[in-house]
């Protein structure tokens, strides 16, 4: 009885001994092999995250570029912007060149009247609206030679006109009532005001002028805007 109750107590400090041993220092139990298993496939739960992660910052990094792409697309149209404004400032407020007018020429007599009358019409093509005031230089190209318009005194009113619109002025020249040839008219110079360049036209209107004695020029120019179409239209 006395050697059964001594190996009772060997195996019951051996079993004391084994339970310290599996225990951590903290006193805590050790995990089990299952614990270790679940932590284990929680380890690989993060390193699949980890993953997302990364493939989340490359889409980012594409977001970046689309960003910087639009900061570029905002800076051409500022650009473009700035160049269509400097356009509109150069186009506004000059005056009138002989480039900028398509220039015709009709009859414009009204029966009745004691002298005839040659219309002679400015439209703006220039893509811009432009200034013109004042007279034009009108020269009747003759058999003659040249004849130049004298202006009359109607005050000339300064015009902007608009692109696209047209302004008028008149010529007057006396009929050839006298029977004969008189001067035969072959065309009409006319040079927009304040320019040098002219440009030709055909005479539209009777095909003579008398031959006066004086010697005195019987052709005659209003301002600008003296036409009877109502001057700028």
């Amino acid at each position: 009885m006395r050697v059964r109750k001594l190996t009772f107590a060997a195996l019951a400090v051996a079993a004391g001994l084994s339970l310290t041993a599996c225990q951590s220092d903290d006193g805590s139990p050790a995990p089990s092999d299952s614990a270790a298993s679940n932590a284990s496939s929680a380890g690989g739960g993060s390193g699949s995250a980890g993953a997302n992660a990364s493939t989340g910052s490359g889409t980012g990094a594409d977001q970046g570029s689309g960003k910087g792409t639009g900061g570029t697309g905002k800076g051409t149209a500022a650009g473009t912007g700035s160049s269509g404004s400097g356009g509109s400032a150069k186009g506004s407020g000059g005056k009138c060149r002989t480039n900028d007018l398509n220039i015709t020429a009709s009859d414009a007599t009204v029966g009745g009247d004691k002298e005839r009358t040659v219309a002679v019409e400015f439209t703006n093509t220039s893509g811009h609206d432009c200034m013109v005031s004042g007279f034009a230089g009108v020269d009747l190209k003759t058999n003659s030679g040249n004849i130049s318009a004298t202006r009359t005194g109607e005050p000339a009113t300064p015009y902007t006109l608009k692109n696209g619109k047209s302004v008028f002025f008149g010529i007057t020249y006396p009929s050839n009532d006298t029977g004969g040839s008189g001067i035969r008219i072959t065309g009409l110079l006319v040079t927009p005001p304040g320019e040098t360049k002219t440009a030709t036209l055909a005479w539209p209107g009777a095909s003579s002028l008398p031959i006066t004695e004086s010697g005195s020029t019987p052709v005659k120019v209003g301002p600008i805007g003296s036409a009877g179409q109502g001057g700028a239209s």
